[in-house]
């Protein structure tokens, strides 16, 4: 038996695919052109399915669709309360289904089996957190001059594009649906074309929680067509994106034509700074798990790791014994440690900045080969004694590849930290409270781990300073960026 949550679940061992083709009006249909796609097995390099592939026609119907459902039938007079209920339903059939959800995501995105039921746990938590927060999203009363009586009111801002990443498919789901839900908006999401299968099991659970037509619309598809059609389309009036700032730049330039909203959660180069008065075993434990977590796929990732000289040579020592101590393999082994990445073009990726590193003058420690001829592992990396203009210290890789960068004082490393264009997260390491609150204030990130790394949780605000992003995700903060504000005033007089 797995646990998920607190119940246990029997495991599953073959994943069951359910449904491949675009939900739209809760109609699961083919696309009008006929296009569909592959999606692969990351640990095999095997096809999984075929999966429907969206055109502009399709985003069309499902737009429209969404819009329909905002506007008349029963999501449009729902009171608020019974919009949670149906979110708390849905979130009881996902935790219903967990370990079938899991594996298939194991299979689809490569994460461990672990991982994945983590994810679920997180993903669960979610949708409940804002399921509550439904019939608790207020206007108030504001005192005005002479005879009248103003007040707010916020209300959907309409029908919500969204685009989510292949690292975590099921959580940035969850993170996406849950406020918009919440206040009332309808949804188009687009799946990353790596990783569509398992938002299309949610689907098919929101059909059975009973959410109604048009409210969920899933257009599977690549981000030049149907991505691109979503952000273009006149009736969508939000685009919420997770993923790389270069596609970000694309989405505002196209979404500036309609005046859309946006919001993004997008990449890192994150700082992670330890201090010779750390906890030493505990801050080796940290920067390993900052780095190493989900094969590096993470846009939090501590791949920029900060360590005082005083320390720096037992650090590397340390962090490399693990390295290369750790289990990689079959993600649905419960023992394995870390899984394959997402697809070639990722792992080609990775071994070219492993090349990169060593031309340009970064001691390779450990790591940097390709592990085995089957499926897209690699092996956990480290360089030591790289400098910040190397490639390796400025670029994200979005791979296990760390790069240890020697500091002599704090001045010195908060002025370095803080040279990139990325703010999403930092860490610190050090048993001084001073030390580490000014650390926090000091560094330009939008979350900042102190003694600690990759604790997020859906009550607290997420998201990036700079180019890592724009709004907040998670917390009450993200509900504002799914309500507009209206005010009404009367004449009392």
């Amino acid at each position: 038996m797995a646990v998920i949550g607190k119940k246990a679940v029997k495991k599953v061992t073959t994943p069951k695919i359910k449904q491949t083709k675009l939900l739209i009006n809760n109609k699961w249909v083919d696309p009008v052109e006929g296009g569909s796609f592959k999606t692969y097995n990351p640990a095999t390099g095997e096809v999984i399915a075929k999966v429907a592939e969206a055109s502009a026609k399709d985003i069309d119907l499902a737009v429209k669709a969404a819009r329909k459902a905002l506007e008349s039938g029963p999501w449009a007079t729902m009171d608020a309360a019974d919009r949670g209920k149906l979110m708390f339903k849905l979130s009881d059939l996902i935790e219903k289904n967990a370990e079938e959800l899991a594996v298939l995501e194991s299979y689809n995105c490569g994460k461990t089996i672990t991982d994945a039921r983590g994810d679920l746990v997180g993903t669960i938590n979610t949708l409940r957190y804002y399921a509550g927060w439904a019939d608790k999203i207020e206007g108030r009363t504001v005192p005005v001059r002479g005879k009248f009586l103003s007040y707010t009111l916020r209300q959907p801002v309409g029908v919500i594009g969204q685009i989510i990443p292949w690292n975590f498919p099921l959580l940035m789901l969850a993170w996406k649906w849950g406020p918009a839900l919440a206040c009332g908006n309808t949804i188009v999401l687009k799946p990353a074309e790596q990783t569509p299968l398992t938002a299309l099991r949610v689907a098919e659970l929101a059909i059975e929680a009973g959410f109604p037509a048009g409210v969920i619309n899933i257009v599977n598809g690549f981000g030049e067509t149907a991505g691109n059609a979503l952000v273009i389309h006149p009736g969508v009036d939000k685009i919420a994106f997770t993923g790389h700032v270069e596609t970000a730049k694309i989405i505002q330039k196209k979404a500036a034509d309609t005046l859309k909203r946006t919001t993004f959660e997008l990449g890192g180069k994150s700082p992670n700074v330890v201090f010779a008065d750390c906890d030493l075993e505990q801050a080796v434990e940290g920067a390993f798990h900052a780095i190493y977590f989900h094969c590096g796929q993470c846009c939090t990732a501590g791949s920029r790791l900060f360590v005082e000289q005083k320390i720096q040579k037992e650090f590397v020592e340390r962090l490399a014994a693990k390295a290369k101590q750790r289990k990689v393999g079959d993600p649905l082994d419960e023992s394995t440690q870390q899984g394959p990445q997402v697809s070639q073009e990722q792992l080609d990726k990775i071994l070219h900045y492993v090349a990169l590193g060593q031309r340009e003058g970064a001691k390779l420690v450990t790591g940097g080969q390709r592990k085995g001829a089957k499926g897209y592992f690699i092996e956990p990396t480290i360089f030591d004694g790289v400098r910040d203009e190397m490639a390796i210290a400025r670029d994200e890789i979005f791979g296990p590849v760390v790069s240890v960068l020697p500091f002599k004082d704090f001045d010195e490393v908060v002025a370095r930290a803080n040279d990139t264009f990325y703010g999403l997260a930092a860490g610190v390491w050090t048993k001084n409270i001073d030390k580490a609150h000014n650390y926090a204030a000091a560094v330009k990130a939008g979350t900042v781990w102190v003694n600690c790394y990759h604790i997020v949780d859906t009550t607290t605000p997420f998201g990036g300073f700079k180019m890592s992003g724009q709004g907040r995700e998670n917390g009450e903060e993200a509900l504002d960026h799914y309500t507009e504000t209206k005010t009404v005033t009367v004449n009392l007089a």
